[in-house]
């Protein structure tokens, strides 16, 4: 099976994960794939390949070697995200791509004058949508790329290489992937996330992550006969959305500029919830953002009575740097060669986003992220060239191939 086909494989399953379940995974259908993927890596020929209760997928690929060196992993999330469909995702290869709008459906066209992105690959093999859900590339692209990588290392044992260890898992899209990954059975002394963006990207700065959900209590009362006793909670969430600064907002902030995000909202006359996530690369501003909240939730109490709104603000992960810089760039250094060794030019750059990695490098398993090649993630335009695929796949080998010669 090529990397194409496991892919589109892949994407017959829907694995949308829910922001708001309490469940390990956030939704059953998950499990299903998980199941399918446990039975393709045993299928394959990896070794000790067990699933947990909670759809946490480990596998490995024994040495070929004699010599002792690092057991190193790569990971990849197998949830799609909760903001647009992944259901009954009907997949089209645009071959040779000529630089021209693609229409996935009627009255839905990707582009390239609002997706300039797509004329970095003319002349490329595109996997698109039908423009009625997403694609699922993140992070099936990154499940794909491992584990062909682990079928042509098994293929190929003329590369020398060590232990290699994966691993697959739920619910990254709602921050929640790492919170259940075992470290110390995974056994590595680092890792790979296969959840970038374009090709030869490589990020190792991330967001502080943090959701808040503010709850907003009203009270209702014929509107006839409201005066001094009304409490509209419609009012009230659209007043504290709009004590938020504007411009800080993801559609106005790039590079290493934070913003909230408002991801949802409820609301009646007497009960009204907001949902946001809150970003920053710089921890002391991500910490000033969290206490802006709250204060905003104070000055609303102050305005309309203690108790009227209710700010909860949790976090979510922190930014891996901290972790990475001082003492593990040599996990860096080692993707950059493989890079190299691939034909790759190498893009380093921050993550405007989060991976499983950042949480895993705080449990002591530093985990950067390398580029999986899908673009215009988590909506009906997402795609994936297959060229990028095949790229990521291959940077995956020569890690593997490269650990075998390291030396601390």
């Amino acid at each position: 099976m090529n990397i194409t086909e496991r892919f589109l494989n892949y994407t017959q399953f829907d694995t949308q994960s829910a922001e708001e379940s309490e469940s390990v995974p956030s939704t059953p259908k998950q499990l299903i794939f998980a199941e399918y993927l446990k039975k393709e890596l045993e299928h394959e020929g990896l070794t000790e390949v067990e699933m947990d209760e909670k759809g946490y997928i480990y596998a490995t690929l024994p040495s070929n070697i004699k010599k002792d060196v690092p057991t190193i992993g790569f990971i990849s999330h197998y949830d799609t995200s909760p903001d647009c469909s992944g259901a009954n995702i009907k997949p089209r290869i645009v071959k040779n791509y000529d630089g021209q709008d693609i229409v996935l459906s009627e009255g839905i066209v990707s582009s390239p004058r609002k997706f300039p992105e797509l004329l970095q690959h003319v002349g490329e093999d595109l996997i698109v949508t039908d423009g009625t859900t997403l694609l699922g590339a993140d992070d099936k692209a990154g499940i794909a790329e491992i584990v062909q990588a682990m079928c042509y290392l098994r293929d190929h044992d003329e590369v020398k290489h060590g232990k290699i260890r994966v691993a697959f898992n739920p619910d990254e899209e709602i921050g929640m992937g790492a919170h259940h990954f075992d470290v110390e059975k995974f056994g590595c002394q680092w890792a790979y996330t296969m959840d970038g963006g374009d090709v030869g990207e490589l990020e190792f700065e991330n967001f502080n992550a943090a959701s808040a959900r503010i709850y907003i209590k009203g009270v209702s009362v014929h509107p006839g006969y409201a005066k001094d006793k009304m409490v509209n909670a419609n009012r009230l969430a659209a007043e504290f959305a709009a004590m938020l600064p504007d411009n800080e907002t993801p559609e106005t902030t790039e590079g290493y500029q934070g913003f909230y995000h408002l991801i949802g909202m409820q609301s009646s006359t007497e009960f009204g919830k907001l949902t946001y996530i809150i970003r920053d690369h710089d921890r002391n501003k991500f910490e000033e953002r969290k206490r802006f909240v709250k204060q905003c939730a104070d000055r609303m109490n102050e305005k309309y009575g203690e108790g009227t709104v209710t700010a909860e603000v949790n976090d979510q992960y922190y930014n891996m740097k901290e972790k990475i810089e001082p003492d593990a760039m040599h996990v860096i250094d080692l993707v950059l060669h493989a890079m190299q060794e691939a034909g790759v030019a190498p893009k380093v750059k921050p993550i405007r986003g989060g991976t499983d990695g950042a949480q895993l490098s705080f449990k002591g398993l530093p985990c950067p992220n390398i580029f999986a090649g899908g673009i215009n993630f988590h909506g009906p335009y997402e795609f994936v060239p297959v060229q990028s695929m095949e790229k990521a796949m291959m940077v995956v080998v020569k890690i593997c191939e490269l650990t075998a010669c390291y030396n601390d």
